[in-house]
């Protein structure tokens, strides 16, 4: 079996050799850019599953730069992003970008390991998940196995968490979903984190698929899709 290579973008050495040495004994190979577009390069050279993506990265493009770009080039891989600042603007701002989840420095380097995990995991079941496969909803196809998305027959560029999210919307088509339901399925019931992320994503689900994307807001429970 091919290792899963992850890759960290991280100006702070000290942060980046730590993450480094946490995901080594879990088995990862890792690994360490400081700069920006030397991180983007070695995602597709390395065929990456995830980046470990710090957003005040120093000089060249800053953590959101290379977010927007890896996300314009229609790959799936996890993108959790790593930042000093805790303001939601920034947090909202990432996850609009495409990143899947959000940690705030200083952070244990278990958590964050155990949210590598977490998301690497979540997608894997997502890609396995019993027949069937694909779903036609009007003019989008979620095709499962392939985790991939398409609409009018074009292929919709989606970060791995919105994909997933889409995923278990189409899988439980028709039924109203409460958020908490929501984070439970996708994240997993051991996240912690703002409800609030949900609408984050599902306004960028909206926004990339539009009308074909029949998401109901249940008002006082969360969301329906029809």
């Amino acid at each position: 079996m091919s290792e899963t290579v992850i890759v960290v973008i991280e100006d702070d050495t000290n942060i980046a050799d730590l993450v480094d040495l946490y995901l080594r004994r879990e088995g990862y190979r890792v690994l360490l850019h400081s700069d920006g577009e030397a991180g983007i390069a070695a995602v597709a050279t390395h065929g990456a599953r995830l980046v470990l993506l710090d957003i005040g990265l120093g000089g060249g493009i800053d953590g959101f730069e290379v977010c927007r770009r890896l996300r314009a080039s229609g790959n799936s891989l996890g993108v959790i992003m790593l930042t000093a600042r805790d303001d939601e603007i920034d947090r909202v701002l990432g996850l609009e970008l495409g990143a899947d989840d959000y940690v705030t420095k200083p952070f244990s380097p278990r958590e964050l390991a155990a949210r590598v995990k977490a998301l690497l995991r979540r997608s894997e079941s997502s890609a396995r998940h019993d027949a069937p496969a694909v779903h036609d909803i009007g003019d989008l196809r979620v095709d499962l196995g392939r985790r991939e998305a398409t609409l009018a027959g074009e292929a919709v560029p989606l970060a791995a968490r919105e994909f997933d999210l889409l995923a278990h919307l189409v899988q439980n088509r028709g039924l109203a979903l409460s958020r908490r339901q929501l984070l439970d399925g996708v994240w997993g019931p051991g996240w912690i984190g703002d409800e609030r992320t949900v609408d984050v994503h599902v306004r960028q689900l909206r926004k990339k698929l539009g009308d074909s994307f029949a998401l109901t807001t249940v008002w006082g429970v969360g969301y329906r899709l029809d």
